[in-house]
Order: structure tokens, then C-alpha cells, then sequence
């Protein structure tokens, strides 16, 4: 199980790093697949998401696709929600967070789908910093609740409303979940919710694939790019369905 559990990892990380996510989104259905509780499927996300956000985030630096300045109010908002995250979650039902987790995949589904490739970054928009740190705290508490470390909500809203490049825009998602899962990884070691093994051998197999996944990302064509996203939402979004309403 826990070389399965590498190999695993070598997929995910590759996502993390192309598609800007932490990985949840993808790794919390096939854990889901693989027999394992809603909730320890979370917490094995968390750690791995830890892994591939900070290697991530240090490679997308590194090759310039990364620029701190407001993705870093965002992030600590996204800190603080996902740290109030462990608080929140052994108080709602398996079935809720499921739900919730389905809508918001559907929501960056149809947020893509309805966006342009934006490539210009002049074009792009902001906010004022302290309406960034609590949209971070929002989607931070949601996001590690679920499992997932954010980006796939924070994606769209950067890429469909701030209009941002999107190879620009998954950079910042990434980044967004090294605050994120840290936050929710300390929150759940503080309640024993976490499965630090199973996590650490996800995590491990991740470090390589999130290399992978970027060499990809830089070179591949923006509109291209945003096809592949709306299809990994799209196969997301049916493996959680079946495995609710099917199985």
C-alpha cells in the first residue's frame, strides 16, 4: 500500500504543479477510491498538499511565473481560515463536506468555462489588501475543510473576475496553498485528525512529479493550458458524483 501510495503521489504532484492546485482535488476521489474515510482521505491530502505547495511554489519562483505581493495577503488569510478549518470540521457530517466539495468544483468548472485565456497582465485588476486577506480567510476555511488547499476556488476568481494570465493565476493558486495547508496540517495534528504516514509517502512521491508538472506548464500555450483545466475540473467532478450517487 504505501509504494501505491508513492506512485500516487508521482501523479498528483505532476497536477499540483501543472494545474497550479494543491491536489486535494484529485488525490481526496482516488483515496475515496481506494477505501479510505472521507475525513482521513483529508488528512492524508493536507500532508501531501504541504509537500507539493512549498517544492511548488520554490519552482515557480525560481523560473519568475511567481511574484509575491498580493498573493501574499491572500495567503495569510487563507493561513488563518485554514487553521480555523480544524476547529470546524469533526463537526460536520461526511455527507455535507462532500456536497460542498462537489459544488465547488462545479463552480470553478463553469468559472473556467465562461472565462477568457487572459494573457496580458496589464489588463488584470486588484483589490484592496485587506479585502484579499479575508477572501483568503473564506476560502482557506472552506478549502482544508474539504481537503482540498484552495486554489481550485482561487484559480477562477483570479483568471474570471481580476482577469489574470492564467499560467499567472496558477502560480499564485499553488503559492495560496503552502499558507493554506500548513495551517490546516497544524490544525489537525492539534486534534490528532492526520494520518502523518500515509501522507508523508504521498507527499514524498509528489516532490517528483511536481517538477514534471511544471516543465509542462512552461511549455504549454495559455489557451491550451485552460482546456486542460476544464477538463481535469470535469473528470474531478464526475468521480465524485459516482462515488456518491452511484456507489
Amino acid at each position: 500500500m504505501d509504494i501505491l501510495l508513492a506512485l500516487v503521489g508521482v501523479g498528483i504532484g505532476a497536477l499540483s504543479g501543472f494545474f497550479g492546485i494543491g491536489g486535494g482535488t484529485v488525490l481526496v476521489p482516488i483515496l475515496l477510491l481506494m477505501g479510505f474515510g472521507f475525513k482521513h482521505a483529508v488528512g492524508i491530502s493536507i500532508t501531501q498538499m504541504v509537500f507539493s505547495s512549498v517544492y511548488g511554489s520554490y519552482l515557480n519562483i525560481r523560473k519568475g511565473s511567481l511574484q509575491l505581493g498580493e498573493g501574499l495577503f491572500v495567503g495569510f488569510g487563507g493561513f488563518a481560515g485554514g487553521y480555523l478549518s480544524g476547529y470546524l470540521t469533526p463537526y460536520i457530517p461526511d455527507r455535507v463536506l462532500q456536497i460542498t466539495f462537489i459544488g465547488f468544483v462545479l463552480f470553478a468548472l463553469i468559472r473556467m468555462m465562461t472565462s477568457r485565456a487572459h494573457e496580458d497582465e496589464s489588463a488584470s485588476r486588484t483589490l484592496p489588501k485587506w479585502l484579499l486577506f479575508f477572501i483568503g480567510v473564506g476560502i482557506g476555511v472552506i478549502a482544508i475543510s474539504i481537503g482540498v488547499g484552495g486554489a481550485i476556488i482561487l484559480i477562477p476568481l483570479l483568471s474570471g473576475l481580476l482577469h489574470y494570465p492564467v499560467k499567472k493565476a496558477v502560480s499564485a493558486g499553488l503559492f495560496f496553498v503552502v499558507f493554506s495547508s500548513v495551517a490546516g496540517l497544524v490544525g489537525r495534528l492539534t486534534h490528532g485528525q492526520i494520518d502523518l504516514a500515509s501522507g508523508a509517502f504521498v507527499g514524498s512521491g509528489s516532490l517528483a512529479g511536481v517538477y514534471l508538472g511544471i516543465w509542462l506548464k512552461e511549455h504549454v500555450d495559455s489557451r491550451r493550458h485552460k482546456s486542460f483545466i476544464v477538463v481535469m475540473y470535469s473528470i474531478i467532478l464526475g468521480i465524485m458524483v459516482y462515488k456518491m450517487f452511484v456507489r
